[in-house]
């Protein structure tokens, strides 16, 4: 993305607005470290994706689940009664987490904007 691109897009970020809709994103701390971050974007106005991104050497020490947990509640109370996630096909550990969380799947496998294969995860609040 050129330059002014990205300063577009923090500029919007800093609104909690992306693309004309609401967005947020959030730090996952850990003591006083951050091992990620999670985001919400608004598609309707009760839809939302959520989506969470736990860094290398940080994963599998259920930092995600807390903060996908979190995050769903975060949902709620923003207003949001359904919630979704595209999961990359391949990507066994967060598609067991998003089923341990209460999300469902149709089981067919899309293909994105970057041509990975990915499956839609959605939820009901």
């Amino acid at each position: 993305m050129p330059l002014d691109g990205i300063v577009r897009m923090i500029g919007e970020w800093n609104t909690l607005r992306f693309d004309g809709r609401y967005f947020e994103s959030f730090a996952v701390v850990c003591g006083d470290g951050i091992v990620g971050m999670v985001s919400l974007f608004e598609h309707t106005a009760s839809t939302a994706s959520l989506g969470a991104e736990i860094f290398d050497g940080e994963r599998r020490k259920g930092y995600a689940a807390q903060a996908l947990s979190a995050l769903q509640t975060f949902a709620r109370e923003k207003g949001f009664r359904i919630l979704q996630d595209q999961i990359r096909a391949d990507n066994a550990a967060s598609i067991r987490l998003h089923e341990k969380l209460g999300f469902e799947t149709d089981g067919y496998v899309y293909r994105n904007k970057k041509n990975q294969e990915i499956v839609l995860y959605w939820k009901a609040l």
